[in-house]
């Protein structure tokens, strides 16, 4: 892994929480016809409540005038495979020298459903990492400086078979829905230049391409014949990390990764259909360290991604893998859109902490940073899984062999034997252990940012049984009351300052919409005083908006040109979570051309969104003006139609 930029991304050891039985018990479905209530669990960052189960908060009838975060169970996203970290040789020496007894409970603290969080996705190194246990580095085929194997005849996954595969299959047992991804951080040194596991290029050759797939193919099949099917490969550890700091890794050319997926490809489809192969595996950016370090006269290839997924390759290629530490998540949303047909997983990151930091200090910074960043930025931005670094790592953050020195896992070995969580535990588990694999996510609004904007940010899910996951961090350090609403029925709720929550719901015929959103594509839009970023008020985000710019005063307007004649029969005026910037007065005019308009409905602001039944009306225009006057500016993080 690339450690070089996390300096405030941050972790600690805490007690172990109680996330028993009770917490994985679904509330009694209701009876048909009523609205059932939300369960909820929340973690704060002073730890008072650490995954903890508080009571039930019924849905109501009609809508909030708070901030308002609307579920929408028709509009959906991408399936997701699952949330976890990964089984390192560290977090398995870890794990597996702890006495049985306190090495099962563990287990089920991270791998069982109900009694723990319920990690339903694994990264595997393939070989070994900076996060090893052993004195030297090593791969399934080492041999002496100048000797090679192209026939994998001293092929070996037997270093795993003392602690690694045991607890991969007692992380199956648990969890039988477990996804397993494997990564390498280095093919053996025979097959790279300089002859060595730390740094150095695969060789550029035909037979090296062939046997590298070889060797990776083998590996594949050892694992599945071990009891321990291996659902998705990369090819290659963060490729441009090109000087890693003691450990293992390679630089590896878009060029050079391309060769391997062609020559992988159809070797893995014959031996291990169910294995997909994903491109890149390393951060939204290319670090500007990565860039630096690119030899003289050599491309830098910023965007590697883009060119494996537009290569003849990609027909090999199920997706791309990102990590962390450098750019935002924003990323893979832009991926996404350049090749729909193609998935997104997020597969590593790790919480690191400053040398004078506080357990306080620690716990806080990750929490909450991991909360906005990772559980929420990537899911929001098409990922299908969601991955941190070690599961497991002793009190000084090891044991590791170069690398990273300031990483923390989900759990902590304490040197007295004991285990403590930290703050990744439930940044994961507010996910794990409530959106199960094979979820949707759906359509929900959120006004908080990757970067900390002080407001409420949130992911929404369809379990395969219909029910609902919704998930929210209260960005600001002080409490913050909202609602959410689901088809015509809400409840207001308040998180404490910095809180992670997850609310979940069964499926319910109450809960159905009577009216669904019109997707406003092709809207334009202009507003009074300014018409700057008007368009953000009809972009389906409500994390941004069209600002006034100034007190709030009689005749400011946004104008909606919608494209074409349209009818609807509810207009939401949503002001987002920039609490006051709502219209203290409000009238909803339409128009057929832009110049002659027809009052619809007015009255007086009540709060952060106003909702306004206007049945039968058809038209191409609409202008919401404000009729009041505040001292606060007033703003449009989102309009939306209904029909």
């Amino acid at each position: 892994m690339n450690r070089r930029v996390l300096g405030t991304v941050t972790a600690c050891a805490v007690a172990l929480s109680l996330v028993g039985t009770a917490a994985g018990q679904a509330t009694a479905a209701p009876h048909p016809g009523s609205a059932p209530a939300a369960d909820v669990w929340v973690t704060t960052p002073d730890r008072t409540e650490l995954l903890h189960r508080r009571a039930p908060v019924a849905f109501r009838p009609g809508a909030s005038a708070r901030t308002t975060i609307t579920v929408d169970p028709d509009r959906t996203y991408q399936r997701m495979d699952g949330f976890g970290a990964a089984l390192t040789d560290s977090s398995a020496a870890l794990l597996g020298a702890l006495p049985a007894k306190d090495r099962d409970a563990a287990m089920r603290r991270l791998f069982d459903p109900d009694q723990g969080i319920g990690v339903s996705f694994l990264r595997q190194p393939v070989g070994s990492s900076d996060f090893t246990a052993e004195a030297e580095h090593y791969t399934y085929d080492d041999l002496p400086a100048g000797q090679t194997d192209f026939e994998l005849r001293h092929f070996s996954i037997a270093h795993d078979e003392e602690r690694i595969l045991p607890l991969l299959r007692q992380a199956k047992h648990l969890n039988p829905d477990l996804t397993v991804m494997a990564t390498p951080w280095s093919p053996p040194a025979w097959m790279k230049t300089g002859d060595t596991l730390v740094g150095g290029r695969l060789k550029d050759d035909p037979a090296v391409y062939q046997a590298y797939a070889r060797y990776l193919v083998k590996f594949v099949q050892a694992y599945a014949a071990a009891g321990v099917p291996i659902d998705y490969l990369t090819v290659q550890n963060e490729p441009q990390n090109r000087k890693p700091g003691g450990y293992p890794g390679t630089d590896l050319t878009a060029g050079q990764e391309a060769q391997v997926i062609t020559a992988l490809g159809p070797l893995l489809r014959r031996a291990s259909p169910r294995t997909k192969i994903l491109g890149y595996d390393h951060n939204w950016t290319t670090h500007p360290d990565d860039v630096a370090s690119t030899p003289p006269g050599q491309d830098p290839e910023t965007d590697y991604p883009y060119r494996i997924l537009d290569s003849d390759a990609a027909r090999w290629v199920a997706g791309t893998a990102y990590h962390c530490y450098s750019g935002d998540p924003s990323a893979q949303s832009a991926m996404h859109d350049a090749h729909p047909d193609k998935g997104i997983w997020f597969t590593e990151c790790s919480g690191s902490h400053g040398a004078a930091d506080t357990p306080e200090q620690i716990f806080r910074g990750t929490l909450t940073w991991h909360a906005r960043t990772i559980t929420i930025g990537t899911t929001r931005n098409w990922a299908k899984s969601v991955v941190d670094w070690n599961i497991a790592l002793d009190a000084a953050g090891g044991p590791h062999n170069g690398g990273c020195d300031t990483c923390t896992g989900l759990l902590t070995v304490q040197g007295d034997g004991t285990v403590s969580t930290d703050a990744e535990y439930y940044t994961i588990g507010h996910l794990s252990k409530f959106v199960k694999p094979g979820a949707v996510r759906i359509a929900s609004t959120s006004f908080g940012t990757t970067g900390w904007n002080g407001q409420l940010t949130d992911v929404a899910f369809r379990n395969p049984d219909g029910s609902t996951a919704l998930v929210v961090h209260n960005e600001n350090d002080d409490p913050r009351t909202f609602a959410v609403a689901v088809g015509d029925r809400s409840f207001e709720y308040t998180l404490p300052g910095g809180a992670l929550a997850t609310f979940t719901w069964p499926k319910s015929g109450a809960l159905k919409a009577s009216k669904h959103e019109i997707p406003l594509t092709g809207a334009t839009a202009t507003g009074s005083p300014t018409a700057d970023g008007a368009a953000l008020a009809v972009d389906a985000d409500g994390s941004t908006r069209w600002s006034a710019g100034r007190a709030q005063e009689p005749g400011q307007y946004l104008q909606v040109d919608l494209g074409r004649p349209t009818r609807f029969d509810r207009v939401a005026v949503d002001s987002g979570d920039n609490l006051g910037d709502y219209a203290r007065g409000w009238e909803l005019s339409v128009s057929e051309d832009g110049t002659t308009w027809r009052p619809l409905r007015s009255g007086p602001g009540v709060g952060q969104l106003t909702t306004v039944d206007v049945p039968g009306t058809r038209a191409r225009y609409l202008r919401v003006t404000g009729t009041g006057s505040a001292p606060n500016w007033w703003s449009i993080a989102d309009l939306r139609l209904y029909r």
